[in-house]
């Protein structure tokens, strides 16, 4: 059994987008299976500041200034107090500790703990800079790019969710195959409570078939595409499109709803709680999942594992999750076209819908656990330390976090 320390920027409730959910499962995965899991992350109002949840030791932290210039800076405030806490556990843990750093938000506080302890580091690279954009365009998106070369650079090894991401991954920052291991996302099936209490009529009305879009309000999740095509499907069935979640894309995507003409037919709900993303899912007619940039796509998964038809983009980790006609329909990236035509397969042939949902739920059931995910990445921890132990770096560690003894004067051991 292994002492892991996450490195993360978000962690319940924060919940900006798919890394919290993933952090905050896996953790409770590792800790079900015996592992003794500390997670570092930001602060939360209301939140004590280290507590126990789900069996997972969690520490939150202050950045050092809350509201610096801008958001780059603000990461690097968040890092000094995420290096201040680990340097406070660290030496109290039993044993050898590993640690995971998720993403570059908490680069500069993984490398400085790798160091100061001399301990082995994994790194999970959910997204990528250059992904995100399609492209490093400026200054800003140079400087992400180079702290994610420098945090894999850093790693001993680099978790990604699909074959997709391994290829990204490897291309941009010049991987060696054997650095980086590919563990799929997991889907938690669990049924929230209250999810009966809502009504399906306070999104649709009755004559109305509902199509369910939820994400990030950032381009690349693809929503606009899916605006682009209501005016086609309006002409076909009586559609209503429901679309869950916040982001600094969604007053364009209002504006071009009035445009197009059909924003009485769009409902932008916003932040969703886990009951109504839930029901909705159970009401939709199909889940529609149309990014233009996708590593993984655990919200196809979510969709599958409620039992929802779905269509989604042929790119990224999406197109290697849903296969064609066996477990949901794929429509070209951003192609509004290809996309419509996918929905109305649907809409029209309840048959093939069922099917294709049928077939869906039985592959998240059967691959996508949580249980299968913490055991993928256990034993990535196990072959880490299983090098690590036999190198200088092993042997120093255990020096570093050895107790001293009564007699003995406390060195300056854990400054950088």
């Amino acid at each position: 059994m292994h002492n892991i320390v996450m490195l993360t920027w978000e962690y319940p409730p924060h919940l900006v987008g798919g890394l919290s959910r993933h952090v905050h499962a896996l953790s409770k995965a590792l800790v079900l299976q015996g592992h003794h899991v500390h997670v570092i992350t930001r602060a939360a109002q209301g939140y004590p500041a280290e507590a126990f949840e789900d069996g997972v030791h969690v520490i939150r932290v202050h950045p050092y200034f809350q509201e610096p210039p801008d958001f780059r800076l603000w990461v690097a405030h968040l890092n000094f107090a995420l290096l201040e806490a680990g340097v406070n556990l660290i030496p109290k843990l039993s044993g050898p500790a590993i640690l995971h750093a998720h993403d570059w938000l908490v680069a500069f506080a993984a490398r400085g703990l790798k160091h100061l302890f001399h301990l082995p580091t994994v790194a999970t690279i959910h997204a990528t800079e250059h992904g995100r954009h399609r492209g490093i365009w400026d200054q800003g998106q140079q400087y992400i790019n180079d702290i994610e070369w420098w945090l894999t650079y850093e790693a001993w090894r680099v978790i990604v969710c699909s074959r997709a991401m391994r290829a990204e991954v490897q291309g941009l920052f010049h991987l060696s195959q054997d650095k980086v291991s590919v563990i799929p996302n997991g889907v938690d099936l669990t049924v929230p409570k209250g999810w009966e209490k809502v009504s399906r009529e306070t999104y649709a009305a009755p004559d109305e078939r509902l199509i369910f879009h939820i994400g990030r309000m950032v381009p690349e999740k693809g929503a606009g595409v899916l605006l682009e095509a209501m005016p086609i499907l309006r002409k076909r069935h009586p559609v209503k499109l429901v679309v869950g979640g916040t982001g600094p894309y969604l007053d364009e995507l209002k504006r071009r709803a009035h445009e197009l003409g059909v924003a009485q037919h769009c409902y932008f709900a916003g932040w969703l709680p886990d009951a109504t993303v839930h029901a909705l899912y159970r009401f939709a007619d199909v889940a529609v999942v149309p990014s233009t940039y996708e590593p993984f796509g655990i919200v196809a998964l979510e969709a599958m594992g409620r039992g929802t038809p779905v269509v989604v983009s042929d790119t990224g980790g999406l197109g290697e999750t849903v296969q064609h006609e066996v477990n949901g329909l794929k429509a070209l990236p951003g192609h509004v076209q290809s996309l419509a035509e996918q929905i109305d397969r649907l809409l029209s042939d309840r048959d093939l819908a069922a099917r294709l949902a049928a077939e869906g739920l039985r592959q998240v059931r059967e691959r996508y656990t949580w249980e299968k995910v913490a055991e993928a990445t256990a034993e990535v921890y196990d072959s880490v330390l299983a090098a690590w132990s036999q190198t200088d770096w092993g042997t120093q560690s255990a020096a570093l976090l050895a107790p001293p003894t009564a007699s003995a004067t406390p060195p300056d051991r854990y400054t950088i």
